[in-house]
């Protein structure tokens, strides 16, 4: 009965520290990277630019906007069709000064013979991180440990390092790049001027001069902006 006893007792403890294990991936998972500062990464890449294999690390985007795009595998589906998408409007990311790397769990060899042999990444400019071994992908939250592959995390950093802005999805479904140039122009002009832009600002459209006029804006930001003028 000892015996017993003593095998239940350590299945019971192992169960415990199994689930405690499972809480702590998933909070881990599920932390935000908004308002913290970028995480230190150094990993290897793969540069379509000049065809050759290369490095980055974060010190390579200190005092830029920049931008780090995770995605779950080469040679899957819905991945080429975001890489493309964000290929596409790249130059107009360099005119806004920003830097944009994508990164998944594999190699910069698996990087390279994808770059080359998928069709929508014909004129490919986008360097791609390769962390094999996750640590990066964790470092941002967004690794799938039981599959080894990353989820698809999108992060926005503004030149003080701090990030603004996060879209984490699961696999499935890609992201929207129109959406999200719109999101660092309003964090762009943000951050120059500090007032705020209400939702579905564009440059042109009004901002909310919180920083000069807060006092007359409480409680009545619908006499100074329209729900029309919102959603035009």
């Amino acid at each position: 009965m000892a015996c017993d006893s003593t095998t239940v007792e350590a299945r019971e403890t192992t169960e415990i520290v199994e689930n405690e294990n499972i809480e702590n991936k998933e909070k881990e998972m599920a932390s935000s990277m908004v308002l913290q500062k970028m995480p230190e990464f150094k990993m290897d890449a793969y540069d379509p630019k000049t065809g050759k294999y290369t490095s980055v690390e974060s010190k390579d985007y200190e005092g830029k906007w920049f931008v780090i795009c995770f995605y779950p595998a080469d040679f899957t589906f819905v991945c080429p069709t975001e890489i493309a998408a964000m290929n596409a409007k790249y130059d107009e990311f360099q005119k806004l000064g920003v830097e944009v790397l994508a990164v998944s769990t594999d190699t910069k060899f698996s990087h390279k013979i994808f770059a080359e042999t998928e069709p929508l990444l014909k004129d490919l400019k986008l360097t791609l991180g390769a962390d094999p071994t996750g640590k990066v992908s964790r470092a941002f939250g967004v690794m799938i440990e039981e599959e080894g592959i990353a989820l698809r995390g999108r992060f926005l950093f503004n030149p003080d390092g701090v990030c603004v802005a996060q879209e984490v999805q699961a696999p499935s479904v890609g992201r929207n790049v129109n959406e999200f140039l719109r999101q660092v122009q309003a964090w762009q002009h943000a951050y120059k001027t500090g007032e705020v832009c209400p939702a579905n600002w564009r440059p042109g459209k009004k901002t909310l001069p919180v920083n000069k006029e807060a006092e007359k804006l409480t409680g009545h930001v619908g006499d100074y902006i329209t729900l029309e003028e919102i959603l035009s």
